[in-house]
């Protein structure tokens, strides 16, 4: 077994753990690999071996590992920030966008998506308010979702833009029971859009290498797990 299977078993026992303590059903959550600057050697080893998410960060980099592992079955996630003139590049080509948060956005991704395709997102949230953050402020959640379905730029089924649910990145990520209460925030504001918008909103994506048990156990239905799977990030050149 190599360390990089070895370290991918271990958050996935980890994973497992998290939900039987939260007395939830084994399968209710969905590891995403988070690949960044890690090779596409590494994603295709963890793919053979079962692993079929991988988030990216960078859409020039998640495009061209695309390219070079296009024969193997991989569900590609953005998890991060996307710029509206970079809509072209995220629009029908990832099975999930993580951090649709403005408008312009939205409108951009829907005039670049096939016609009678679906673009799953989730709308990140910036759950503890921090101006360097990407991401709408609990305050004005519900008025983006006003906006956007008064627009019709999203809806419940597709196709077009399908708003599955929430994702944050909490202020203090990666640093396990601190991270609790925003990951609690996130899914009492996610329960309150369903309330009040009538929309489905199963997602929720919250959890990393340091706090995903802890996001398990309050309602994560997706955890992003890079450094702890592919080990230290390589250094950017």
């Amino acid at each position: 077994m190599t360390l990089l299977e070895e370290r991918w078993r271990g958050v996935l026992d980890g994973m497992a753990e998290a939900v039987r303590r939260a007395g939830r059903e084994q399968g209710s959550v969905r590891l995403v690999a988070v690949s960044k600057f890690h090779p596409a050697s590494d994603i295709a080893e963890l793919c053979r071996l079962g692993q079929k998410d991988f988030g990216e960060n960078y859409i020039q980099e998640a495009r061209a590992k695309q390219a070079e592992l296009a024969d193997l079955d991989i569900r590609w996630h953005a998890i991060g920030p996307v710029q509206t003139n970079k809509a072209k590049d995220v629009a029908g080509r990832f099975a999930l966008l993580h951090t649709l948060d403005r408008e312009e956005l939205a409108r951009a991704l829907s005039r670049r998506l096939p016609e009678g395709a679906t673009q799953d997102a989730l709308i990140q949230v910036n759950i503890g308010e921090e101006p360097q953050k990407s991401g709408v402020h609990p305050a004005d959640l519900a008025g983006l979702f006003e906006q956007l379905l008064k627009d019709d730029l999203i809806s419940a089924e597709g196709p077009g833009l399908r708003v599955l649910g929430l994702m944050c990145l909490p202020p203090r990520c990666g640093e396990g029971e601190a991270a609790r209460p925003y990951f609690a925030r996130l899914r009492e504001l996610r329960d309150d859009m369903v309330r009040r918008f009538g929309l489905p909103l199963p997602e929720l994506s919250m959890g990393m290498s340091g706090d995903y048990r802890e996001a398990v156990e309050e309602g994560a239905t997706i955890i992003r797990v890079g450094t702890e799977i592919f080990g230290p990030r390589p250094v950017k050149m």
